[in-house]
């Protein structure tokens, strides 16, 4: 009797996984203009809601780069995603643990956003000889780990920092996000024609 299970899973071809990778970033890009407005409409004067979307956003990128490991080859074969996961998870935890200190806050988002950023830009160059059309992933890592160091110095400093500081964050990341799926698209397109 022959054994399906055994067999290993067929690999993605290109198309797939670009066709995958578009989804993926269009949602990603979805997620964070939703989060952006309830941020928005919320956050100032629900602070039971701002807690809340504080602990959900990185709560929500350890769940996408699961999903997104999963798809592309199994998490334990995408190191940085795989990473990525548990870094997310445990700045879940710490952001719920630092709440209502918006300093301390600050100081882990801003932590979680430099290592998180190194990660996608690790992520993304090595995707970038499969699926190609990375670069706004590149720049978004890059300006992930650069918002990062500028969180952890607002974190320092006299003013109380809100959710309206991590917005902003949100926003470039949607925007890069946003371009991404563009640009795969934008690649696919030109594929079918030429």
């Amino acid at each position: 009797m022959k054994n399906d299970m055994a067999l290993p899973a067929a690999p993605a071809t290109s198309a797939t996984q670009e066709g995958w990778l578009k989804t993926y970033y269009f949602t990603r890009a979805g997620f964070s203009i939703a989060w952006i407005a309830l941020a928005t409409i919320f956050g100032a004067g629900f602070p039971a809601i701002a807690a809340a979307l504080l602990i959900v956003y990185p709560a929500w990128d350890a769940l996408a780069n699961l999903a997104d490991g999963q798809r592309s080859g199994g998490i334990l074969s995408n190191r940085p995603q795989a990473i990525n996961v548990v870094v997310s998870l445990a700045v879940t935890a710490a952001i719920a643990a630092a709440l209502p200190d918006m300093h301390r806050v600050l100081a882990v988002f801003g932590a979680w956003a430099i290592l998180s950023g190194l990660l996608q830009l690790a992520a993304a160059l090595r995707r970038w000889k499969h699926s190609g059309a990375q670069w706004a992933m590149i720049l978004s890592g890059a300006q992930s780990a650069l918002a990062g160091a500028v969180f952890i110095h607002q974190a320092g400093g006299q003013a109380t920092p809100s959710i309206a500081t991590v917005i902003g964050y949100a926003g470039f990341g949607a925007f890069y996000f946003l371009v991404s799926a563009l640009a795969l698209g934008i690649k696919a397109l030109r594929a079918r024609r030429g």
